[in-house]
């Protein structure tokens, strides 16, 4: 075999590899030999059939697709092995130049994983992010809590008023048409929340209970619905109930219900040192993400399209994800925003391309400072989770797959790389 490599842009190699007749010759041996019981030829037993008969029955050729692909694979994992520098990423594109009775010509194009130098990674200075939870945090924080420990009160004595909690049958129509979505039963709306179209809320304040009546509103220009968009809509809505939202009184009795300390005193400084730890967590992940834009901000590296390609893949993923948690299916929030799968990942590039990049700095710094997790270190890890789940460590481990392992390996190794970051960088 005769071969070589030339490098061309975006992280991708071109391989021409010439095969001679003896190289050939077995390649076509081998694809005989695998599908050599397929062929039924009077006077022999099934797979007992000789090369040459059925070469003289039905030509040589009758083994060459299979003897191509025998030779790709052999070949081509015999270069990646003399040349350890190439790291493919993604799988070969084939153009068979030449084959015949005298050898194998094709050329692989193939992605790799890039080359390139690596950007300064020490003695960097980024801003630190500041951490700050004051009264005025604590008691928003503290009145929200108050707002999940309300009660809702039944009102049957007036018409409905801003601030309540209204329940409505409704059924919206445009030009006569009922449109999908505009309808439900038994419907709560808090007047004033401002979640539905503009005008809906204040004409169903002043409304009785028992009551019907058509509400008339028109559609935002840039409403996610785009066929509904711009249009005027008829609603027909009845009101079944209205209730008033009871506060509870911020006392010590208030603390009890809802916590497990005594006085509210106590239950605000829990409030407090809360919002401060998770503050404090937040501040550390964005100077972490600090420091690896400023480390991967000078750096120049060719991605190759499929490691961009499989991380809009990823992100993509991780947005169906997170909308399924709400039951909405990512078809319908296209729909909604007048979108379309192929802008959605145009979208998704910039994020990432920029991602990619940070992993494969990130993945050298790695390499280059030796950081590892031990054995020791990852059985600490697997004791605290055990201890969490409250389970025993033999049988905690039971319960984990390859992917929990390799989750919980991963998360130990970036706390790692970043506390070397930080150790070997001034944040201030």
């Amino acid at each position: 075999m005769e071969y070589s490599v030339q490098k061309l842009e975006k992280s991708r190699v071109e391989i021409a590899v010439s095969i001679d007749k003896e190289e050939w010759d077995a390649c076509i041996f081998e694809a005989y030999k695998k599908n050599k019981s397929h062929y039924k030829i009077e006077g022999f037993r099934p797979g007992k059939v000789p090369f040459n008969v059925i070469e003289k029955r039905y030509g040589k050729e009758v083994f060459y697709e299979d003897a191509t692909d025998y030779a790709l694979n052999k070949y081509y994992g015999e270069i990646l092995k003399e040349n350890k520098d190439l790291e493919p990423v993604a799988r070969p594109d084939v153009n068979i130049n030449d084959v015949s009775e005298e050898g194998l010509k094709f050329v692989l194009t193939v992605e790799v994983h890039p080359t390139f130098e690596m950007p300064p990674y020490k003695g960097l200075t980024i801003e630190k992010t500041r951490v700050s939870v004051d009264d005025g945090d604590v008691e928003k924080e503290l009145e929200r809590r108050r707002e999940q420990a309300c009660r809702w009160i039944d009102v049957s004595d007036r018409a409905a008023a801003m601030g309540d909690r209204v329940i409505i049958d409704y059924s919206g129509s445009v030009d006569g048409v009922k449109f999908e979505g505009g309808t439900a039963e038994k419907q709560p709306l808090d007047l004033g929340s401002n979640s539905f179209i503009p005008g809906f809320e204040a004409q169903v304040a002043g409304m009785k209970i028992g009551e019907s009546k058509d509400i008339n509103v028109r559609f935002p220009d840039e409403y996610h619905a785009k066929e509904l968009a711009g249009k005027d809509a008829v609603f027909a809505v009845t009101l079944h109930e209205i209730k008033i939202k009871e506060l509870p009184a911020l006392d010590d009795e208030f603390a009890k219900d809802v916590s497990e300390f005594d006085t509210l005193e106590e239950y605000k400084k829990s409030i407090r040192d809360k919002m401060v730890e998770s503050a404090t967590a937040r501040a550390r992940f964005e100077d972490e993400n600090k420091l690896v834009d400023a480390i991967t901000a000078s750096a120049n590296i060719e991605l190759p399209d499929s490691m961009v390609e499989n991380e809009i893949d990823r992100l993509v993923e991780e947005l169906k994800a997170r909308m399924s948690y709400s039951h909405i299916r990512l078809e319908d929030y296209l729909k909604y925003t007048g979108s379309t799968i192929e802008s959605l990942r145009a979208e998704k590039r910039e994020d990432a391309a920029k991602a990619v990049k940070s992993r494969l700095i990130l993945e050298k710094i790695i390499e280059a400072e030796k950081i590892d997790v031990s054995k020791e270190e990852f059985e600490e890890e697997l004791k605290k989770a055990a201890n969490k789940a409250g389970k025993p460590l033999d049988e905690y481990k039971k319960t984990l797959g390859q992917q929990e392992y390799a989750r919980m390996i991963n998360g130990l190794m970036s706390d790692k790389l970043f506390a070397f970051l930080l150790a070997n960088n001034t944040v201030a």
